[in-house]
């Protein structure tokens, strides 16, 4: 593998890019409006052309790449990342935050406001403000239409190539091998002209970021200080953390991060319940090895803050639970709970602790006390998977109609939506249900077909089998649309 290609290539494609010079002295430090630079990336690429490759690049990004579905989980990296896009400028898109398992220290963006964070930044972020100095510098690149712009400074290349190429990013992330050689049969002749022009998105990228984080309360430190950790740990290790492969570190990148926030006010933050209970179960169900949660971590957090010490003990309940000591965790989410009778994080492990028991009932009672106050998709997601367990179907299946309306985008909720209605005997609205699962993953092909099926065993002339024909509609006009960047 080349591993100059790579550092030009993907970096570009995924708004991972190379820096040149410092920053001059008298840089601006109060904007983060697009640069008068002739273009805004409208020539060549439109909004609506942007979200439509985003979307059909996060399915296939679902099919291909192991992310994180856990709800809490996503809840909590898309009320970050959501925090952050608030107070950018230029935000054309909505955002969506997605968390891939993998335990190399990782983050990218790419069309339609999609940014994807690798869940060993847990593992090597101290705090908050660093996990959010990753965050403001993807965001960054997508407020900033650094694709687009891309593909406007290039315009000897026709956009589908490009598209090409952000295609096989995406399999390079399942298949290192297949997707490198896809990348360079498909931009081979256009690397050094993306070279020269990605210089100068990177350091964009990493001035309008630390202006996001400053004013979305964090602390704007966090970015040299993260940036320092990926320096200091290519220096003493044998091979460079993959995010230096994607974000090139020279040291003019680390000082003019460090110049911009010295010249901002410096705050105290200190990092939310949040992200300590994120970084718990993040190291306590998706860890590696090396990245596992353990004594290591636990120790300093019990001797820590109130929080690190909540914290702790959340953490510990996980490790109970992983380790089927249910009574354990339940003794230790009996008190957090105590003190804090609404908190997901807590609700939802409980409810896992319960049904490892064969406990639903009692998960159920405690579900319904706290969605009676709190409707949140979490815990609602939760209390249709106890009704499943419970062997209450119909229950599950009249939350699950409810959520699958308002977040239609959570696989989530379609797979458990299949599973309630195949306990009914609800032929057809199981094959609706995994038709939708199918498509989020861009199996377009089998979801028209599933949904086919669900038509066919519809009374003729009902509401039923007339939504089916809608929907296999929509489908294929989803497929032609598709169409060109299948083709890529």
């Amino acid at each position: 593998m080349a591993l100059s290609f790579r550092h030009s290539v993907i970096a570009l494609l995924v708004g991972t890019l190379s820096l040149s010079a410092a920053l001059p002295a008298a840089a601006d430090f109060t904007t983060d409006q697009l640069p008068d630079i002739g273009t805004t990336a409208g020539g060549t690429l439109s909004i609506g052309q942007e979200m439509q490759m985003g979307d059909f690049y996060v399915r296939q990004l679902r099919a291909s790449t192991p992310l994180i579905n856990d709800p809490v989980l996503v809840q909590y990296i898309n009320q970050l990342g959501n925090r952050l896009v608030a107070q950018a400028y230029s935000v054309k898109t909505p955002f969506h935050f997605f968390l891939v398992n993998n335990q190399e220290i990782n983050a990218f963006a790419f069309f339609g406001g999609n940014v994807v964070l690798h869940s060993g930044l847990f593992n090597y972020t101290d705090n908050e403000s660093e996990l959010a100095s990753v965050l403001a510098h993807e965001i960054s690149h997508v407020t900033q239409r650094h694709l687009a712009r891309a593909m406007e400074d290039q315009q000897r290349n026709a956009p589908l190539t490009w598209v090409g190429a952000l295609g096989s990013i995406l399999l390079a992330m399942a298949s290192p091998q297949a997707g490198m050689a896809a990348l360079t049969g498909t931009l081979a002749g256009a690397q050094q002209g993306m070279i020269s022009f990605t210089q100068a998105n990177e350091q964009e990228a990493d001035r309008i970021g630390i202006q996001v984080l400053q004013r979305a309360g964090f602390d704007p430190e966090a970015m040299p200080t993260f940036l320092q950790k990926l320096a200091d740990q290519s220096r003493t290790s044998s091979a460079p953390p993959e995010m230096l492969l994607t974000h090139p570190l020279p040291d003019s990148r680390l000082a003019d991060t460090r110049n911009r926030a010295n010249q901002m006010p410096r705050v105290v933050v200190r990092s939310s319940l949040d992200f300590l209970l994120a970084k718990m179960r993040v190291l306590g169900m998706y860890g590696s090895e090396e990245g596992r949660l353990s004594e290591d971590v636990l120790g300093p957090l019990e001797r820590g803050n109130v929080r690190e010490q909540t914290a702790a003990r959340y953490g510990r309940a996980i490790l109970f639970y992983q380790a089927k000591k249910y009574a354990d965790a339940a003794r230790l989410l009996e008190s957090l709970l105590a003190q804090d009778p609404g908190n997901v994080w807590y609700l939802d492990l409980f409810t896992d602790v319960d049904l490892g028991q064969s406990r639903a009932p009692q998960a159920i009672a405690r579900l319904e006390k706290a969605n009676a106050a709190n409707k949140n998709p979490v815990l609602q997601l939760n209390l249709a998977n106890a009704e499943l367990e419970a062997g209450r179907p119909s229950d599950a299946l009249r939350i699950l109609n409810r959520y699958t309306y308002s977040y239609p985008d959570d696989p989530n909720g379609w797979e458990l939506m299949a599973q309630a209605a195949a306990k009914q005997n609800l032929r057809a609205q199981e094959l609706s249900a995994r038709a939708e699962g199918l498509a989020l993953n861009g199996k377009i092909d089998q979801a028209i077909e599933l949904l086919s099926n669900a038509s066919a065993q519809s009374r003729l002339g009902s509401l039923d089998q007339a939504r089916y024909d809608a929907r296999i509609d929509q489908f294929r006009q989803m497929q032609k649309r598709f169409s060109q960047y299948q083709r890529s």
